[in-house]
């Protein structure tokens, strides 16, 4: 059975066979111009209008996706059904969000950002629209939960790659504004919504939601593409896929080595695209993404039928919901800006795993808090620390992945969010189902955060032991052996010192020549 090296091997084969002369002038050519055109990130210039389209983005996308949790009551009440069913709305349209993220990755890398965004734009507000003609609740698992979620799944996680892009040495602050737009979208939202509902009822609501969202296509027409040198890395790899599709098309497509080009092409790309999956520290993120995202998802769900348990009206608890996006933007941009300085520069993964950790006490202590000047303090501790490490997610994975493969990585990072964000709100609503009470669905997603926070510190801190104790057993093999660090970059001069004393000896023994 031929393997996929082989098939390789055989289509390069042919397909030099096949080039035409000066065929490799010409490639050679563009490849300069290409090369050209690259470039190191701005950190500025249209860089700010890319911010500018993810902020709306994020508005469009996540601050929408949180304010379905104030149509849940409206939903159980006229579908007269209980919490587990209403909740599987928010959670569908979560997960098909998150789990499509990696196909909005492949349609951005492979036909362009602005091209998914704005088919993702169609494909949210003809959900929303469709939505709103709802006769069951199955129906609206089908257009607000699974046609909504897959339009926001094609802009959301290539808009936040695209930032990444463009900035370097101001990324934080960059991703701070940029995922701010969900917390001042949630602000803003939220309570015109309620009124939305109040004189539209909420299938007018709806309808003009999809009309709002809509806006995703001009969020796209901003995101303009730009090639830069780190895509350059692997010239080889590169020239594999280039030279195969120029050989595809010059076959017909119904002949037989079609298929074996296409597949060859397609293993290599992929191969491309998602070689980090390999990298142990990136392993271990996904881990407890998969517990983070469990824990955070049920509050946007239950915040408000909470709030409305303990005696909270139905406008107060869409303030809440309102204080809870606004304390949420101050998150985005402070711990942006903050972990930007110099002196947390070096630290935001130790600031995310903060930022996890507090979120995960804030819902350990809100059974406890059973009026609003206490659940306010609440939503002002939880809106601030989700801001923060949601800014962080995009940082921390680009420093794990590097620039070149963030939107793939981010691709797969939001699809880990899916199974959890469908399954929690469900069994958080079954336990409140069974218990009578929100105690129990609160402390199991606070724990969930706490651990995935506890998980991350620990295996920083057994790669950093590792590395000490490596670093010490080499000095004490080879007295010639010095480490210099520079951040996670380890140089060795024994290489240099080895050299020099074969160029010693060349000098004191004529003919000897060093090995």
């Amino acid at each position: 059975m031929p393997t996929g090296s082989h098939w390789t091997a055989n289509s390069l084969n042919i397909i030099t066979l096949l080039e035409q002369p000066g065929k490799e002038e010409k490639r050679k050519a563009m490849a300069k111009v290409h090369r050209a055109r690259s470039t190191s990130p701005p950190d500025g210039g249209w860089g700010w209008m890319i911010v500018a389209g993810c902020f709306l983005v994020t508005i469009c996308t996540r601050a929408v996706t949180r304010c379905i949790s104030i149509f849940f009551v409206e939903f159980q009440t006229y579908f007269t059904q209980d919490y587990a069913q209403t909740a599987w709305i928010h959670s569908i349209v979560d997960c098909v969000t998150m789990l499509c993220a990696p196909l909005g990755s492949v349609v951005s890398n492979h036909l362009s950002c602005q091209v998914g965004i704005m088919l993702g734009g169609l494909l949210a507000s003809t959900g929303l629209i469709l939505g709103s003609f709802a006769t069951s609740l199955k129906h609206l698992y089908l257009t607000l939960g699974v046609l909504t979620g897959l339009g926001f799944a094609l802009c959301y996680s290539p808009a936040i790659a695209m930032v990444g892009k463009y900035f370097n040495r101001r990324k934080a602050l960059a991703y701070g504004i940029a995922m701010s737009g969900s917390g001042i979208g949630t602000f803003i939202l939220a309570p015109v919504v309620q009124l939305l509902i109040e004189q539209f009822s909420w299938r007018g609501a709806l309808l003009i939601l999809g009309g709002f969202v809509l806006n995703l296509c001009v969020c796209g027409a901003l995101m303009r593409p730009i090639t830069l040198e780190e895509d350059h890395t692997t010239p080889e790899q590169n020239h594999v896929c280039r030279t195969q599709k120029e050989g595809l098309k010059q076959v017909s497509p119904y002949s037989s080595l079609t298929k074996e080009w296409a597949q060859a092409c397609l293993c290599c790309c992929l191969q491309q695209e998602y070689r980090f999956l390999l990298i142990s520290d990136f392993v271990v993120l996904a881990i407890s993404i998969l517990f983070m995202a469990y824990g955070c998802s049920p509050l946007f769900v239950y915040l408000v039928p909470y709030a409305l348990s303990v005696g909270v009206s139905h406008q107060q608890a869409a303030f809440l919901m309102s204080i809870l996006g606004v304390i949420d933007i101050i998150g985005n941009i402070t711990f942006g800006w903050l972990t930007n300085r110099r002196c947390l520069k070096n630290y935001q993964y130790v600031c995310y795993l903060f930022a996890v950790g507090m979120d995960g006490l804030c819902y350990l202590c809100l059974p406890m808090l059973q009026s609003l000047p206490l659940l306010v303090p609440f939503s002002c501790t939880f809106g601030y620390f989700d801001g923060a490490y949601v800014t962080l997610i995009p940082v921390v994975t680009a420093e794990i992945v590097g620039t070149t493969s963030l939107s793939s990585a981010l691709g797969v990072v939001y699809f880990l969010h899916a199974v959890p964000y469908l399954v929690s709100p469900p069994i958080a609503g079954w336990l409140v189902d069974t218990t009578g009470s929100y105690t129990a669905a609160f402390l199991l997603c606070g724990f969930s955060m706490i651990f995935s926070s506890v998980l991350l510190g620990f295996a920083r801190l057994v790669k950093r032991m590792r590395k000490t104790q490596l670093q010490f057993i080499a000095k004490e093999s080879d007295p010639k052996l010095q480490l210099w660090t520079n951040g996670a970059v380890a140089y060795s001069v024994t290489r240099e010192l080895d050299q020099k004393h074969g160029e010693s000896v060349a000098t004191a023994v004529p003919g000897y020549s060093p090995t």
